[in-house]
């Protein structure tokens, strides 16, 4: 990996340009720049969301996301570089599918509302599915390895799902959409 920062202020950002892990130099609205920042982005939202209460399970799941996500931006700023690996996207199946386990079905849409950790978990997930629109678009311009959109695909239906988790942490529920489907069922009973 490229140096480390002994220094912030390097003003050598000022004509508009950013270094990448490989020393090279490109424009700060480079396609490989704006989906670092997303990552970025995302990684600190995360931040933001471990600072409520949460469940133990969910919190050490979250912080292996941080660091997965800081191989992410790493792999990002290398072109070519590979770090982070599939047993990455594992672990995200595998959470998934145990946290939705637990779940109801459901049976509409959901608002992004709920607890604040709730809501912050639906802020990351949007934050997740933008950073990965920014992976795709730098994948059509340069080659990238699929990891990485993976990753993020699977990190955004899996902060939706912690959302659900997180509203019934005190035994609250969903906040559902008051579509005129559901009003009409809800009448017909």
């Amino acid at each position: 990996m490229g140096n480390r920062l002994t220094q912030i202020a390097t003003r050598t950002g000022d004509d508009g340009t950013t270094g990448l892990g490989n020393n090279t130099r490109v424009p700060k609205d480079h396609l490989r720049v704006q989906a670092m920042g997303d990552v970025d982005e995302l990684n600190s939202n995360i931040g933001v969301l471990l600072c409520e209460p949460m469940p133990e399970a969910v919190r050490e799941l979250l912080v292996e996301v941080q660091h997965q996500l800081f191989n992410l931006g790493g792999e990002l700023s290398m072109p070519g570089y590979t770090l982070l690996k599939e047993e990455a996207l594992l672990q995200l199946d595998n959470a998934l599918a145990e946290h939705n386990a637990a779940l109801p079905r459901l049976a509409e849409f959901i608002l992004p509302a709920g607890t604040r950790a709730a809501s912050q978990a639906h802020v990351c997930r949007t934050v997740a599915r933008r950073a990965e629109r920014a992976v795709v678009s730098l994948g059509a311009a340069e080659s990238l390895n699929p990891t990485p959109r993976q990753y993020l695909n699977r990190l955004s239906d899996l902060m939706f799902v912690l959302a659900r988790v997180l509203n019934r942490v005190d035994g609250g529920d969903d906040v559902y959409w008051k579509s005129e489907r559901l009003a009409r069922q809800q009448q017909g009973d």
